[in-house]
């Protein structure tokens, strides 16, 4: 069994280090005790402005396994499925993605690899009942009702849409990579709404996982961004759709805009 997992980074070359580290030696081991075929990361930098690119040429020394993708474009979405498509020209069995942030550690990431079992995929999740999941009460709140706009919008079951770790066997990636619809920030609702269209069982697992104060996330804006990306969605897959065709007509000053 050979696992990709891909790192997207945005401005990630203060922290991005110990994820690196962290992750290399402890797959690597992995694949030494013949547990794992074979592993790589692949780092996918969009719109970088800082030293990432740096530190991870600096890693990529040591572990041989790190691939980078270097793009101008930003943008989560882009980044990850610019990630898969690239893991998949290898022979990855299963392919996944975690955050820069080191909020989930390898250990707990490979959970997800040892209990994906016969399901298409599975998502590490901050919400059941054996999860240990660190973060303030303000951004706890803020992600379950958004969670609860989701599951009510998208007919999802997942608790945790928005976790930055999930894992995915081959066969499904190829069957949905070429249907994304990239929407930044509501990319992982996108990713699971489309394994349930294509009738993929996705397991959600309980992880341990550590809220990090770097974060990259604006949370004035973040949030209405999510949430409008979800509504753009839904109205994508529903007989609607041609209102979206229209509106992504309107010259740019008469759209939306979220500052």
């Amino acid at each position: 069994m050979k696992l990709s997992i891909i790192i997207p980074a945005y401005n990630e070359g203060n922290r991005i280090g110990i994820t690196l580290e962290k992750y290399g030696e402890f797959f690597k081991e992995k694949v030494i005790s013949k547990e794992l075929k074979g592993f790589e990361m692949v780092i996918v930098l969009n719109a970088c402005k800082d030293n990432t690119l740096e530190v991870v040429k600096k890693w990529q020394k040591k572990y041989k396994s790190i691939k980078i993708l270097n793009f101008k474009r930003g943008g989560k979405g882009f980044a990850l499925t610019e990630g898969f498509k690239d893991a998949l020209t290898r022979k990855n069995d299963l392919i996944g993605f975690v955050d820069a942030d080191m909020a989930t550690s390898p250990e707990a990431y490979y959970d997800l690899v040892k209990n994906i079992g016969q399901r298409g995929g599975i998502i590490a999740s901050r919400w059941l009942k054996k999860s240990k999941a660190e973060r303030s009460f303000k951004k706890y709140v803020r992600s379950k009702g958004f969670n609860f706009l989701v599951r009510s919008m998208l007919l999802v079951n997942q608790r945790d849409t928005q976790c930055g770790a999930k894992l995915f066997k081959r066969d499904v990636l190829e069957k949905i990579v070429p249907l994304f619809i990239i929407t930044e920030w509501a990319f992982d609702i996108n990713l699971l709404f489309l394994c349930k269209q294509n009738k993929f069982k996705i397991r959600e697992f309980p992880t341990v996982w550590v809220d990090k104060e770097e974060s990259k996330i604006n949370f004035a804006r973040t949030p209405l961004q999510m949430l409008l990306g979800a509504m753009r969605l839904r109205i994508i897959y529903s007989p609607f759709s041609f209102v979206i065709r229209i509106y992504d007509k309107f010259p740019r000053w008469l759209k939306i805009k979220i500052k």
